[in-house]
């Protein structure tokens, strides 16, 4: 048997549960947020950074896609920290919150697992909060051409002499 110490410090229990903390919030500073993994980062102008973050986890929840990059999200939800749109989006997140801590978490964020997280937003989809940021996704993020190829769209085909010069009749798993 050796006598190897083992260095005090994290436990691997203790490691892990710091790490998604910091992942689930990934607030910086003040009006600055940024990936946990480095990927993106932004500056807020009108909206609260914990409130940006909770648009962006709101925004991949309710059209999850593990291939697409949270900085895309980032995007589509972008248009929502103005002046003008701040004031409502911070009631809908404190409403969110609500939810949240009436589910027994600390917040939206804080609900680590997604499947909470869902059920938190099945919770207030009549809401008109929830209903406008929804219906905004769908042009934001599914609008950028830069996810179109994630998803194998090519784009417009007009431009090419439409879809039946360009493969449209090649189906090939009929």
């Amino acid at each position: 048997m050796s006598d190897t110490k083992i260095p005090k410090g994290l436990t691997r229990r203790q490691l892990l549960s710091r790490a998604s903390a910091a992942g689930a919030s990934f607030v910086v500073g003040a009006g600055f947020l940024a990936a946990p993994n480095g990927a993106w980062a932004m500056t807020t102008n009108a909206l609260k950074p914990e409130t940006m973050a909770s648009l962006v986890q709101m925004a991949r929840d309710i059209y999850p896609h593990d291939q697409v990059g949270d900085e895309y999200y980032v995007i589509a939800v972008k248009g929502y920290d103005t002046v003008e749109a701040a004031p409502g989006i911070e009631e809908g997140i404190a409403k969110l919150n609500a939810a949240a801590q009436a589910a027994g978490h600390d917040s939206y964020l804080a609900a680590g697992w997604e499947r909470d997280r869902v059920d938190i937003l099945r919770s207030i989809e009549d809401d008109g909060f929830f209903q406008q940021i929804r219906g905004g996704l769908v042009t934001g993020l599914y609008n950028q051409k830069a996810v179109w190829p994630i998803f194998g769209y090519e784009g417009a085909s007009f431009e090419f002499g439409g879809y039946i010069e360009r493969g449209f009749d090649d189906i090939n798993w009929l």
